[in-house]
């Protein structure tokens, strides 16, 4: 919950290229709102990473569509984080955390089992970060506090690039725009970024 980084970032929007196009014609991007997102609601992109944002695109589209021919496509955009929740800053997790608790205690007073984050060792499904994010955003705006613009959070995810290595093959920083006015500028991805 800071600016102290830099405030633009350079994001990238897995798609298909039917949206794509129509993004860069300029039709505005459909929030994401599902109660897995790993954010929160909001407008997702991989932050320096066109290529991750194509492999997730081309993952996206075999999911839904199986064998039919795929379209990745690929939409960069410049984007001021603006007030952002940094999960990469000690005082982002700790808001998040004071959330998390606030959110527990709530639970203990109500009929609706805590949701649960599931889907193999990435927690591909994260219901119960989203929830939490969700009750963060409800508990600012209850309190007359000021929006988040955005989102930011590093994810440790997929297998070690090497026996016994820290990395890992997919780690990545995702941004989720919650505030649609922080993305400053969309254009095409050049083709060169992407392989």
């Amino acid at each position: 919950m800071h600016r102290l980084s830099s405030s633009f970032i350079l994001g990238y929007h897995g798609c298909q290229r039917t949206v794509g196009e129509k993004l860069l014609a300029g039709e505005p991007f459909t929030p994401s709102d599902n109660d897995y997102d790993w954010l929160g609601p909001g407008i997702y992109f991989w932050e320096s990473n066109p290529k991750r944002a194509l492999e997730w695109a081309d993952l996206l589209h075999r999911r839904k569509y199986g064998s039919v021919a795929s379209e990745p496509f690929v939409v960069g955009a410049a984007i001021d984080l603006g007030f952002c929740l940094d999960l990469l800053s000690s005082n982002g997790t700790a808001a998040v955390k004071a959330a998390y608790r606030h959110f527990e205690e709530r639970l203990e007073f109500s009929t609706s089992p805590q949701p649960r984050n599931s889907g193999g060792e990435d927690l591909l499904l994260r219901r119960l970060d989203c929830a939490v994010l969700r009750h963060l955003h409800a508990i600012r705006k209850a309190g007359n506090q000021p929006a988040f613009d955005t989102v930011r959070g590093v994810f440790i995810e997929g297998p070690p690039i090497y026996s016994d290595s820290g990395f890992r093959e997919k780690t990545h920083i995702q941004i989720c725009v919650c505030n649609p006015d922080a993305i400053k500028g969309i254009f095409r991805v050049p083709p060169k970024d992407l392989v």
